[in-house]
């Protein structure tokens, strides 16, 4: 075998020849150093020192700053934490459905108090004699109604017992037409009764108070009434016409003069309860008089308006 064919040295011959080198002249020792890469200091693990080398001492760790802790939470008093737990608010749908029918039923009765109140108050600061004409005027108009009932239980009784039904029942139905001709006002009517003239130099008096009136009237019994010259039956409407008033379409000024059938010891003190029309129309600096008569004429006419539709179902 030549020179040349040697075989190449064992990695462990590599490492006894860089011992030797190292303790010979060092210049294999050298080269070999310079071909392996330069250390880094601090990577890696920390390596045992070579033989014969100084002690490298570790670099000193950067002292950590301290961690921040966090302030205490500050204590709350009673009523701040009812304050949390009440606001903001955690309201269901079924809460709030109950609390807007409670809002609702609250408010009506609110209003039904205070309603009642206002009559209340108007009838405690009357005086004793309008409390007694008032609770006159309730009797009196319980008494009309139990007349009317007798009456027509009158009638009914007559009819049944009639040998001739046929004759009864015509009289009663004349008797009927003229009652019900004296409310529509197609006939002229006469009896007892009152005359309301009311002064108006202001100005002041509107539709809507005579309108007042003749509702009062009519709950206190009139059968039968006119307004300077003008019939009013049950469909008759009242509108403001510049400075007087309109019945009808018709334009009457002041003053408004009142011809009412029925029974004055009624319809007087029904104008003069506390609060009614006598004591409006003098808030309205309105003069009212009131007459009583035992003849009263009431002669303005209606004309009789015939049905464009309803036809009698009797046959």
């Amino acid at each position: 075998m030549s020179e040349h064919d040697e075989k190449p040295a064992k990695p462990a011959d590599i490492a006894a020849g860089q011992g030797d080198t190292r303790d010979g002249s060092g210049e294999s020792g050298n080269r070999l150093r310079k071909e392996l890469p330069q250390e880094v200091p601090g990577a890696g693990p920390a390596e045992a020192p070579a033989a014969g080398a100084a002690p490298v001492e570790p670099e000193p760790l950067p002292e950590q700053a301290p961690e921040p802790q966090p302030d205490p939470e500050p204590r709350l008093t009673g009523r701040q934490r009812l304050a949390q737990g009440v606001w903001p608010p955690r309201v269901t749908r079924a809460q709030l459905i109950v609390a807007v029918l409670l809002f609702g039923l609250g408010f009506g009765l609110a209003v039904q108090v205070a309603s009642n109140s206002d009559s209340d108050n108007a009838l405690r600061g009357a005086r004793q004699e309008d409390l007694v004409r008032i609770l006159d005027e309730l009797d009196d108009r319980t008494q009309r109604l139990e007349d009317e009932k007798q009456g027509l239980e009158k009638q009914r009784d007559e009819l049944e017992n009639s040998s001739d039904q046929a004759e009864e029942a015509r009289k009663q139905t004349v008797e009927k037409e003229r009652q019900l001709g004296i409310l529509a006002g197609t006939v002229a009517a006469q009896g007892p009764g009152i005359t309301m003239t009311i002064q108006d130099t202001k100005g002041t008096v509107e539709a809507d108070m005579l309108l007042d009136a003749i509702q009062e009237l009519r709950a206190a019994g009139a059968e039968a009434i006119q307004v300077n010259g003008v019939r009013v039956v049950a469909g008759t409407y009242l509108t403001d016409s510049g400075k007087g008033v309109g019945v009808d379409g018709n334009k009457i000024n002041a003053p408004y003069r009142f011809k009412v059938i029925g029974k004055p010891q009624d319809l007087e003190p029904a104008l003069n309860i506390p609060g009614g029309v006598v004591q409006t129309l003098e808030k309205e600096q309105a003069t009212v008089t009131i007459e009583r008569s035992t003849d009263i004429v009431v002669d303005a006419l209606r004309a009789a308006k015939r049905p464009d539709y309803a036809r009698s179902s009797s046959q």
